[in-house]
């Protein structure tokens, strides 16, 4: 039997397709670009956007797969299993129990199994690993989010927070560690909970230390943070692993205060700005990276200018811009003074201005220095600051080498393998 797969959406959405992905094998299928037998879409439901996309896939595989069974998984049918239904999906599951998913798939039976994510307490543990040809793993740590951003729609999607249990943590990091690979994401849907709901409430500084005690060679990455969780203690005892990258990606969401308290996040720019300052201090010359969400209602242009000011100030090596996307059912949709599609956008590409400069910049400071790049391929790589490396002379795949760096156009960094 043969499938094809479509993942759209965070790293934990591709955490659990690789994990459906090992299922599957395990069960004898194949994957296929095309003839399938099941077409699976992983959805996602974060922006009225990824809704559309999520159509889209489903529609694209099953054009390109006639007759083959479709099954439809993740946030966008967990929120729309009526309308991911009437796409002629014949197994439609939330974003809950993957292992279900698959017994469905294999038992070719059509099921609807959309559960109610807030009645979820218990972590589902899924294979750890990598989809095939990727050169790092993702360690999946935690589920849901307890936050309720007014803007988001993730809590009702994904459920209260769940955690792995820290020896689980471990035992997986060492799994992965003895097959290879050499650098771990740890991620989750929000990672800064991480334990809240464990006995004893160890945080997530407990969860990173297991891992990178378990796996002392392999690098190990973090997923996106909330800022409230980097503390000097975090940063402290995560300097101390030796193995955790330098490389901090922080929901940011908006450089306004008053922007801010109206989605309900729980810090301000100036506790903001103290973060990046102290993980710059514990991590000289880390990459910096952060989201950050355009035309979100009753931003004034003078709120805006203000956010494109404050994080020129961070001096990111990226920011993920994105115009504000209305989510039925979340309390940002009944705002007053919604800002329209094109005022929204003009935002994103005036973002997208700024962001370029700053990452140039931050990019130049690395031009004569050394970095340790870990190559997807023999010329190219990400260094521990998440810095794309290319190099002329070929390195081995997987492997993590020394580049010494001797320009940059803005968008990567060229070097020279400094033990060649």
């Amino acid at each position: 039997m043969k499938y094809a797969v479509y993942t759209l959406g965070c790293k934990v959405n591709q955490y659990e397709t690789q994990a459906i992905e090992a299922l599957l094998r395990e069960r004898g299928f194949e994957p296929a670009e095309e003839d399938a037998d099941v077409v699976i879409v992983n959805t996602c439901a974060v922006t009225a956007e990824s809704g559309r996309k999520s159509r889209q896939a489903i529609r694209r595989l099953q054009s390109k797969n006639p007759g083959a069974l479709t099954a439809v998984c993740g946030c966008f049918s967990q929120l729309e299993p009526e309308e991911v239904s009437a796409l002629g999906a014949d197994i439609v599951f939330g974003s809950g129990d993957k292992r279900a998913f698959v017994d469905a798939i294999v038992k070719a039976l059509p099921a609807r199994n959309v559960d109610d994510p807030f009645r979820r307490r218990v972590f589902e543990p899924l294979p750890a690993g990598a989809v095939s040809g990727r050169t790092r793993a993702m360690l999946k740590i935690e589920d849901g989010c307890d936050n309720f951003c007014t803007y988001c729609v993730i809590p009702y999607t994904r459920g209260r927070v769940r955690s792995l249990p820290l020896e689980d943590c471990a035992a997986a990091a060492k799994d992965l560690a003895d097959r290879g690979f050499k650098e771990i994401v740890v991620t989750g849907i929000e990672i800064a909970s991480y334990g809240k709901d464990l006995p004893g409430k160890p945080g997530l500084a407990d969860a990173i230390e297991a891992v990178a005690q378990a796996a002392p060679e392999a690098r190990i990455r973090l997923g996106s943070l909330e800022p409230t969780v980097v503390t000097e203690e975090f940063c402290r005892r995560l300097a101390a692993c030796g193995n955790v990258c330098p490389h901090f990606h922080l929901s940011l969401q908006s450089g306004c205060d008053d922007t801010l308290k109206r989605m309900n996040r729980k810090y301000d720019t100036a506790a903001f700005y103290e973060v990046c300052e102290r993980l710059r201090a514990y991590f000289p010359g880390c990459g910096l990276t952060a989201d950050l969400i355009c035309g979100f209602p009753g931003e004034s242009e003078a709120d805006f200018a203000g956010t494109l000011a404050f994080i020129e100030k961070c001096g990111f090596l990226f920011v993920h811009a994105f115009p504000y996307s209305v989510r039925p059912g979340t309390r940002a949709a009944d705002m007053p003074d919604q800002l329209d599609r094109a005022e929204k956008e003009d935002r994103v590409r005036r973002a997208g201005e700024v962001i370029a400069r700053i990452r140039a910049a931050y990019l130049q400071s690395w031009v004569g220095k050394s970095v340790e790049v870990l190559f997807e391929n023999g010329h190219m790589g990400h260094s521990g600051q998440y810095c794309p490396v290319r190099v002329e002379a070929a390195a081995e795949r997987g492997t993590v080498r020394v580049v010494r760096v001797t320009g940059t156009d803005g968008e990567s960094l060229f070097g020279k393998l400094a033990d060649s």
